[in-house]
């Protein structure tokens, strides 16, 4: 079995920083009122910019796949070209259309040469299960290198006009005609970008790092779910498909929207986060005193110290030094985050040969934790 390092790590994030203040303006006033959510959420989560790909005029300025390609390309050069790539593998919750696959799409805008492709689904953990995938490719000897991303473009989820129709029947039956706060939650939370790192067999270029394993837990088996689209939660917990649902009822129940069930998240997703993380530490035999870099993707800083707290409870705290986190003036991007954080971390000088890092990432849709370990050659 091979070795597998990281060597090249590069980030697309769109267009400039958006402040809170501007975000209502970018993903429009729903209903011609002010939302009365949006400062509690942002006051709860602490993110201050996030990036959108929409210009200065409402217009679409890039879709998820030509994101994800513009990360790829950034990671090239006349050494290494896109037309190197072995293997492109793509994880995202955004994908623009349900076929083609999210990967197939990267590829087109690439442009580069006939080479096997990877989409892994779901939410945050899509990012690193396609790093996982262009490990063990590699570890295997499949390939000799593959270039592995996470990206996301939710603003095209958020922004008002996908809430128009559902508000408008509210209305006409004489509802609130004010969005429910699960619904609404996510909107105020999200970033648009993509990360990409490309990996090789040998420890090539200036900033090596070999990834030492790569686990991942679900708790889909005992949990209900917790972040949808494209359906909706019925009172027991089970979710009904777009596909069984009549067609006139999709706008009006905004129903591909991003919804986030808040109870069970915050009742859940830190205590199921720290008991993978016992297991992921049991399985390799390490502890927080192994880690010299801890890279947790959170959603909110609501949530920091609670991870925190939750970790002292169960007897693995991990000392704040160690925490590493770029939350604030990225915004939470879903399966990009690790990626931008690990670029972010590479690029601030910070790291010595010998250092550890640990990735965690969460993904609350049905409980599901990622994890990877790092070793800095």
């Amino acid at each position: 079995m091979k070795d597998v390092y990281i060597t090249r790590i590069a980030k697309f994030l769109p267009n400039k920083p958006v402040d809170n203040e501007q975000m209502e303006e970018k993903l429009g006033v729903i209903n011609g009122k002010a939302s009365k959510a949006r400062r509690l959420v942002l006051r709860n989560n602490k993110i201050k910019t996030r990036y959108y790909a929409i210009d200065e005029n409402g217009n679409v300025t890039h879709n998820n796949a030509q994101l994800t390609a513009a990360a790829i390309e950034a990671l090239c050069d006349d050494k290494f070209t896109t037309k190197d790539i072995e293997l492109l593998s793509c994880g995202t919750s955004s994908p623009d259309q349900i076929l083609p696959s999210h990967a197939s799409m990267v590829h087109g805008f690439l442009k580069n040469r006939n080479m096997e492709i990877n989409s892994p689904s779901g939410a945050c953990c899509s990012g690193m299960n396609a790093l996982k995938y262009g490990y063990l490719s590699i570890k295997a000897g499949q390939t000799e290198n593959a270039a592995c991303a996470g990206s996301e473009r939710t603003s095209s989820w958020m922004r008002a006009d996908v809430f128009e129709n559902e508000v408008a029947h509210l209305k006409e039956v004489e509802e609130n005609p004010i969005l429910a706060f699960n619904k609404e939650f996510l909107r105020w939370m999200l970033s648009d970008g993509a990360g990409a790192v490309l990996l090789e067999d040998a420890p090539n270029g200036p900033n090596p790092l070999k990834i030492e394993w790569i686990n991942g837990y679900s708790y889909a088996h005992e949990m209900e779910t917790c972040m949808y689209a494209g359906a909706e939660k019925e009172d027991n917990g089970h979710l009904t498909p777009w596909s069984e649902i009549p067609a006139e009822q999709w706008g009006k129940k905004s129903l591909f929207a991003m919804k986030q069930d808040t109870r069970l998240l915050g009742n859940n997703i830190l205590q199921k986060g720290v008991d993978s993380l016992k297991q992921v530490y049991k399985k390799h035999n390490i502890g927080p005193d192994d880690v010299d870099y801890y890279l947790p993707h959170i959603s909110s800083y609501y949530f920091k110290q609670g991870l925190y707290d939750e970790m002292a409870a169960q007897g693995v705290e991990m000392p704040w030094e160690k925490w590493f986190l770029n939350l604030e003036h990225i915004g939470n991007i879903g399966a990009a985050s690790i990626y931008v954080m690990l670029e972010e971390l590479v690029a601030s000088g910070k790291l010595k040969k010998g250092d550890k890092i640990l990735f965690q990432v969460p993904e609350s849709a049905r409980f599901s934790y990622m994890y990877a370990y790092l070793t800095v050659c």
